[in-house]
């Protein structure tokens, strides 16, 4: 991306606009693609990003690439750390929603010259919408889950009754209409699977913030109009506010660009794709939030390892060692790579996902196939939308017990179904492959000059600098 630094006039006169990302990789990512995509539409614009400490300590660690009017501004740690929020989630959530708009709003104060002319928050932080609308601030609030989940939770969060709300999903109540709009079975079935055991703590919270959204002034969606037509028609027939789908919010921007991170272990990882031949390897990461059971890691790597498939397989933690013992030569694991880079590698033919839907997109604009293993909130929908909307992949199947935790994806699963997903010959899997580089080009022709999602960009940003 081209660095264009204005002089203070010119973003006096073009605009100040403080993005407020949810403090999660999963949220800060998209935000922050989102004001890399601004920047070079409207190098005049000045963009602060504002995160905790402990975030601004990451992302200049990291040698994140920003553009350079886009700056980042911090408050304190008043949460807890990113490194144990999975640990205990809703008491991080429920610091998130009551700890950080003090700290924010104040801030504000401090960084309001030039005078800030929008706020751009995620979905999940009802405070900011209230914090722009005190100060006559418009306020564009960042969904970061697709539209048709976004959907479901609009409709669902219009159940004001909670016993009623409770009901839906313990007792079954298929065809209750909340609003006129109807919830169906499968839906209904996505929302018990996204809010099941702890993750029913957080639901009013969840709720609470999906309904402060019709308080903003626009809803920005990292998704594409034509990858979800069906639901973004729901939404606008749901919501008076302007919709704009704007993505993929996703680093493809930095494919031409060298990577920041230059150790031993970046370069190895990257030339043992280089020696692969094409098509051949899996790669497997299952996100950044969630660590898998040390079980699961065991079932994963003997199912890798029978079934002779290359695989990439990215562990975090204290776990990469367990992980790296146990895998033979046709595989390497590796505690972080380049995802985007991978994915585009043409080597690369298959994903082993949690179905996260950051990963999701990256996915899809490089056409790579998905072997799903959702394990927590959107990512159960969001399989069932790869395999049987998309058709671009399939779903590991797991062993029924008592418990969640014992719920494991057994190694005879595993290749099984590994053996027969990389396996370019069978006919299913060229079809798979085949859809998928037809949502590639979809994928990408939205964000090409001209295209959907280019010109939803060009018009928000008309709306928000007051162009005419």
């Amino acid at each position: 991306m081209n660095t264009v630094i204005s002089s203070p006039e010119e973003i006096r006169r073009r605009g100040h606009v403080v993005a407020v990302p949810y403090p999660g990789r999963g949220h800060i990512n998209p935000m922050l693609n989102l004001c890399n995509l601004l920047s070079s539409k409207n190098p005049h614009l000045l963009i602060t990003v504002v995160v905790t400490e402990e975030w601004h300590g990451f992302l200049s660690t990291a040698g994140s690439i920003f553009s350079g009017n886009i700056q980042l501004a911090s408050i304190p740690n008043v949460i807890p750390s990113e490194l144990v929020r999975g640990s205990d989630f809703p008491a991080f959530y429920t610091a998130v929603m009551t700890e950080m708009e003090t700290p924010v709003d104040e801030l504000l104060d401090r960084i309001s010259n030039p005078p800030i002319t929008a706020l751009i928050s995620d979905t999940e932080l009802r405070w900011a919408i209230r914090i722009g609308n005190r100060r006559k601030i418009p306020v564009a609030t960042l969904c970061t889950v697709p539209a048709g989940v976004f959907s479901v939770f609009h409709r669902f969060a219009a159940i004001q009754d909670f016993k009623l709300r409770d009901s839906v999903l313990d007792e079954e109540e298929m065809g209750y209409r909340p609003s006129n709009h109807e919830i169906s079975p499968s839906e209904i079935a996505d929302l018990k699977a996204i809010f099941r055991g702890d993750d029913r703590r957080i639901m009013g919270l969840t709720l609470e913030c999906i309904s402060w959204v019709p308080k903003a002034q626009y809803l920005l969606v990292n998704s594409v109009q034509d990858l979800e037509p069906e639901s973004f028609d729901a939404l606008k027939s749901e919501l008076k506010l302007p919709i704009y789908p704007i993505g993929p919010a996703i680093p493809f921007y930095q494919l031409n660009h060298n990577n920041t991170n230059t150790s031993e272990s970046a370069h190895a990882y990257f030339n043992w794709l280089e020696s692969q031949p094409e098509g051949s390897v899996l790669y497997v990461s299952l996100g950044s939030f969630l660590s898998i059971s040390s079980k699961q890691i065991d079932e994963l790597a003997e199912g890798l390892l029978v079934s002779s498939v290359r695989f990439l397989w990215v562990v975090r933690g204290d776990q990469t060692e367990r992980a790296r013992e146990r895998c033979g030569e046709k595989g390497m694991v590796v505690p972080w790579c380049d995802q985007m880079k991978v994915l585009n590698h043409c080597s690369v033919g298959g994903f082993l996902t949690h179905c996260g839907w950051n990963s999701m997109l990256e996915a899809i604009y490089c056409g790579v196939a998905m072997l799903t293993f959702p394990l927590i909130f959107d990512q159960v929908p969001n399989s069932r939308r790869i395999v049987e909307k998309w058709k671009v992949g399939w779903r590991l199947k797991r062993d029924v017990a008592e418990t969640e935790e014992d719920e494991l994806v057994n190694r005879e699963e595993i290749c099984d179904t590994v053996t027969r997903f990389m396996d370019g010959e069978e006919s299913e899997v060229k079809e798979m492959r085949k859809r998928g580089k037809e949502l590639r080009e979809v994928c990408r022709g939205a964000i090409a000059e001209g295209g959907s999602s280019d010109k939803n960009l060009d018009e928000f940003i008309k709306e928000i600098s007051g162009a005419s």
